[in-house]
């Protein structure tokens, strides 16, 4: 009997150890400085208006990019709330908040820059949550 009430403690332990573990929470991919939505790196993060919101592509591909380097997402990420992954052309994932893929500016030279912003007849903006 007293080996029963031992196994029944122990498990009754276990049972509420994996039920009060703390579970982190997904990091979301960009956070908001001075009201932009800004890279791990601090950088100010754009939206293409030629980019159809929510169509899970970008069509800012090839040498578009060397001006506008996507926020590239890892193979394995997954929608986080608000936010999302796009395939691009060449088959690697980019980010995407509310639909919209996100790219930096290669002219941007400190974090707070947003040298982007209006750019190309006024079809670049600063992203913002």
């Amino acid at each position: 009997m007293m080996r029963i009430a031992s196994l029944s403690i122990l498990s009754a332990a276990l049972l509420a150890a994996c039920s009060t573990a703390a579970v982190a929470p997904a990091k979301s991919p960009a956070t908001t400085l001075n009201g932009m939505l800004v890279g791990p790196n601090q950088m100010t993060l754009y939206v293409f208006d030629k980019d159809a919101a929510g169509s899970g592509k970008s069509v800012c591909n090839g040498g578009c990019t060397a001006n506008w380097p996507p926020l590239m997402a890892p193979a394995d990420a997954s929608a986080i709330g608000d936010w999302s992954v796009v395939m691009r052309d060449d088959g690697s994932r980019q980010w995407a908040y509310k639909g919209r893929p996100l790219y930096y500016w290669s002219k941007d030279a400190k974090p707070g820059d947003k040298m982007g912003d209006g750019f190309f007849n006024n079809n670049w903006h600063a992203a913002k949550p």
